[in-house]
């Protein structure tokens, strides 16, 4: 795949899937899954305007709209012109798209919400209580990563790739380093590719169980939020006791690790696999026994197949909605190519079907580790990294799903940077999957997905 207009045509009919659209002052940049491999191409825009993808794929829309706004690149044709990302100038009006219709009202829900959560915008559009519509608009926690990352030297940037998203530290410093070792040709040593992947799947563990206490409290059911919480803390202390950091900040570094696992690590982990495996199943037992719990999930939120598909939704979004895709399976990278695990998909597409992929994922994570403490290999945990110029493009699973970093490297220094969040292409599914539904289902549906703010508007 050589063009751009091939690349569309490949989008178009299915055969690919886009992964992201980013820009430079003159170029547009496009990735794509195709036949299991990460396709990058570049498109000169030299009168600062290029083919808009998103007039013929959807999915694309609101990436060219950031990088309009950021880069002053016009996609020629797109079908939503507004602006994106909210810069603080003087304050306007945003345009939300009109809906006409007898008996219908607006229910407008932030930007400011009643917890600590970052600011987001929902426009309802309702027939009584059930929605017709839902429209977001983002881009308020706007920060400015790009530019930030430009010029900084790699252990800079590889902190600010680190805290992109504090909930997915692991996942994105991961990225940021195998985009860096493959712009340098470097490798990384056999103990720091192993411990990286024990870090991931504490992650994953730990968020997994925060999200399945917090669905079950949106649907009033506080006793799973209590004890997934208790469980969560023992992963975050095993995290801090075993790499000096309960979300494993600055652990994962380009060329290996900081941080070695420490001294009682091993027993440390093996307690807590444990623990989760001893106390995790009554809570699932506990979880698909309860009538009134299961009467707010099932059925509630549903994606179709075929949405999750076209827009390329990752982790447990596209998962429960029969999405087969893990990038630690494709593309793939070690140590997963060396371990055994299932990826678990359903079909349902509900609420109750994201609940129970985020649960048999946790076991999943819980054998992973165990497999890694197993056969976890001695050796160095860093290596020096070139200074040669060079492209880099990494695709690594978060717990949310798969994170893409791509970068431009010279004389040791970021030239450019772009970080995708799989919240791209999962907050427009939200949007989707409450049609039709009730304004009280929201909370369960919105906790459902869990989409990053910060993520997303970076």
């Amino acid at each position: 795949m050589t063009s751009w207009d091939d690349a569309v045509a490949r989008l178009v009919d299915g055969s690919a899937t886009l992964l992201s659209l980013w820009g430079e002052r003159e170029a547009v940049h496009l990735a794509l899954l195709h036949e299991g491999e990460v396709v990058h191409l570049g498109f000169a825009c030299r009168d600062g305007r290029y083919p808009s993808l998103g007039r013929e794929h959807p999915p694309a829309i609101r990436l060219e709209r950031a990088a309009r706004d950021l880069y002053g690149l016009d996609p020629v044709g797109l079908p939503d012109s507004r602006p994106w990302l909210d810069h603080g100038p003087e304050p306007t009006a945003y345009p939300f798209l009109p809906v006409e219709g007898e008996h219908l009202h607006q229910i407008p829900v932030g930007p400011v919400h009643a917890g600590i959560i970052e600011p987001g915008h929902f426009r309802f559009t309702c027939d009584g209580e059930t929605v017709v519509r839902l429209e977001e608009r983002l881009g308020y926690v706007h920060r400015g990563v790009e530019a930030l990352m430009q010029g900084a030297a790699l252990e800079k940037a590889a902190r600010l790739a680190g805290r992109i998203n504090g909930d997915s530290t692991v996942a994105y410093a991961l990225a940021f380093a195998r985009a860096v070792e493959q712009a340098t040709a470097t490798v990384p040593p056999p103990r720091a590719v192993w411990l990286r992947a024990v870090m991931a799947e504490i992650e994953r563990i730990a968020n997994h169980l925060g999200d399945v206490g917090a669905i079950c409290n949106d649907a009033a059911f506080s006793l799973m939020q209590a004890h997934c919480a208790i469980l969560r803390e023992r992963v975050l202390r095993a995290a801090a006791t075993c790499f000096r950091h309960r979300l494993m900040m600055d652990a994962i570094v380009p060329g290996g690790v900081a941080r070695d696992l420490a001294p009682d690590g091993a027993e440390t982990l093996r307690a807590l696999l444990h623990e989760v495996r001893t106390r995790f199943p009554p809570l699932v037992n506990l979880y698909d026994a309860t009538a009134s719990l299961q009467d707010r999930t099932v059925g509630t939120g549903v994606l179709r197949t075929e949405l999750a598909r076209r827009f390329g939704a990752g982790g447990f979004v596209g998962r429960a909605s029969g999405r087969d895709f893990d990038a630690r399976r494709t593309p793939g990278y070690a140590p997963y190519d060396m371990l055994t695990f299932d990826v678990p998909v359903l079909s349902e597409g509900d609420v109750n079907a994201r609940v129970w992929v985020r649960i048999k994922e946790i076991t999943q994570s819980v054998n992973l580790i165990g497999q890694m403490l197993d056969r976890m290999p001695d050796g160095e945990l860093r290596v020096a990294v070139g200074a040669q110029p060079g492209e880099g493009l990494a695709l690594v699973e978060g717990f949310r799903g798969d994170v893409l970093v791509w970068l431009r490297l010279a004389e040791g220094r970021v030239q450019h940077c772009h970080a995708r969040d799989p919240s791209w292409f999962q907050w427009p599914l939200l949007e989707a999957a409450i049609e039709g539904n009730i304004v009280a289902d929201f909370p369960l549906c919105n906790k459902s997905f869990n989409c990053s703010y910060a993520g997303h508007d970076l």
